[in-house]
């Protein structure tokens, strides 16, 4: 549905770009095919012209909000037509300079997945068509940094998509104290990347409150839904401190854990504190925030966790639920 609606507006821009003279609505509906497969040609009957004009009316709004510039021009007959002036719709020239080529040239290497890579690849080459020197090498200064955002998980593209055209979405999630998957049905708001880690933020709609669900505990399908959001999106900014908190990124107090020597790297880098116990053993004072919990239980039995009880008490549960499988 949505790809449909994308290739009517792109071919509705391109018509209305394209002509010398405005055009008007039977004519617009005659020359794209969308129009004509759904609703016949120009001298169709009453009621799929009414459907037509609701429709093109739609469209014509959209690629307004887009920033399409189309004017609405009336005949010496009275007839009204449409167009979208080139220069009405022209952008400025692009100027970069050498460190803006190098960020947008890191972007672009940045995306492992093909189905971005692509459109990345694709970007940039339209910046050089469009002006950014050749002799500007967008990735010169930055040429020992190989950054990669890997994505394994089914679910990233049609979440991604959800996030793009605001649609409610469907999934069975998984907690990591949970034996079984159960039902979600959540208004997604964006995809960020923790720790290597891909997490969605959104709306759920079933406890009414805003959650973050990591994307390789999702199972299934997931299934788009209708109807409209039912709770505001935040900024960018918001959803980025959200996914942080429930990632584990801020922290409020200290935990104190066992870790066996030789073990746990990240979270010795983590550590305020670290101190030798002997017998193979030391103590940590480690950062403790929303889901730690979690991190602590993917190193198994070289963690013990003393204080706080209720820490203690999450990864019990996580350890009991992964025995249970």
């Amino acid at each position: 549905m949505a790809i449909a609606k994308a290739e009517r507006l792109m071919n509705l821009a391109l018509c209305l770009l394209g002509t010398r003279r405005p055009l008007s609505k039977r004519e617009l509906r005659d020359s794209i095919e969308a129009y004509v497969e759904a609703f016949g040609p120009g001298n169709g009957a009453t009621g799929s012209d009414d459907s037509f004009n609701r429709m093109f009316e739609r469209d014509k709004d959209d690629l307004r909000e887009l920033g399409l510039v189309i004017e609405t021009v009336e005949s010496l007959d009275g007839d009204i037509g449409y167009l979208a002036r080139r220069d009405s719709n022209r952008l400025p020239p692009i100027t970069l300079d050498a460190e803006e080529a190098a960020a947008l040239g890191l972007a672009a290497k940045v995306w492992q997945q093909a189905r971005l890579a692509g459109a990345a690849s694709g970007a940039l080459q339209k910046l050089r068509a469009a002006g950014l020197p050749e002799d500007v090498d967008p990735y010169g200064s930055h040429g020992a940094l190989e950054p990669r955002i890997p994505v394994h998980e089914a679910a990233f593209e049609p979440l991604m998509l959800a996030c793009r055209d605001r649609r409610p979405v469907a999934f069975d999630y998984r907690k990591a104290t949970a034996a079984h998957p159960e039902q979600r049905h959540v208004e997604p708001w964006a995809l960020e990347c923790w720790r290597g880690h891909w997490y969605l933020a959104g709306w759920d709609r079933d406890r009414g409150a805003e959650r973050v669900f990591r994307l390789s505990r999702i199972t299934g399908k997931v299934r788009s839904r209708g109807g409209r959001y039912t709770a505001d999106v935040p900024d960018v900014v918001t959803v980025r401190e959200t996914v942080a908190s429930w990632a584990g990124e801020i922290a409020d107090r200290s935990a104190r854990i066992r870790l066996r020597s030789g073990a746990g790297y990240p979270l010795r880098a983590k550590a305020t504190s670290v101190r030798e116990l002997g017998d193979g053993w030391d103590e940590l004072e480690i950062p403790y925030g929303h889901g730690l919990d979690a991190w602590l239980v993917e190193f198994g039995p070289d963690v013990v966790v003393l204080e706080p009880a209720e820490l203690r008490a999450d990864v019990v549960d996580r350890l009991r639920a992964v025995a249970k499988g």
